[in-house]
């Protein structure tokens, strides 16, 4: 009976002490899992009033979101402004029409605004100084080209 009783508690310290193992490395594994985690960036949608002006109006194709060539000249338009203005930042504001899905198209504006600040990176303009505005649907009597412009105003 002596032999049974030892081998009960030697049983139930094992138990213990691999309990307290288990404990402790879920503790470090569970502390350290998020440290590396870097969130997907965000394109950042400003409630920022346009002022003045646009700088440029870029229009695109019925469903397109790609930048024409001719369209590129906008980048330099930009980047000169910017040098004119050192604090300013680049204000991006994507518009669709109201015919179809209303998502479809926000996200279709929202898109077009990307394509722009892509092509402004990508010639220079400093990426946190670029902002967007919510996607606008255009009202009233407008040619149908409004309903799918970016404008960027250097404010």
């Amino acid at each position: 009976m002596a032999a049974n009783d030892d081998d009960e508690s030697t049983a139930v310290i094992v138990g213990v002490l691999a309990g307290i193992v288990l404990a402790v490395v879920a503790v470090v594994y569970g502390s350290s899992a998020g440290k590396n985690f870097q969130p997907a960036a965000k394109t950042e949608q400003a409630e920022i009033a346009p002022v003045g002006e646009a700088l440029a109006k870029v229009y695109f194709a019925v469903g397109a979101a790609a930048l024409d060539d001719a369209d590129k000249g906008v980048v330099a338009k930009t980047l000169e402004s910017l040098s004119a203005n050192p604090n300013a930042i680049v204000l991006l504001s994507g518009f669709h029409d109201p015919s179809g899905d209303p998502a479809r198209n926000a996200e279709l504006a929202k898109q077009r605004a990307m394509s722009v600040r892509d092509a402004l990176v990508a010639g220079g303009v400093a990426t946190e100084r670029v902002k967007f505005r919510k996607p606008e649907s255009t009202v009233g009597a407008g040619s149908p080209e409004e309903g799918r412009r970016v404008e960027i105003r250097v404010q």
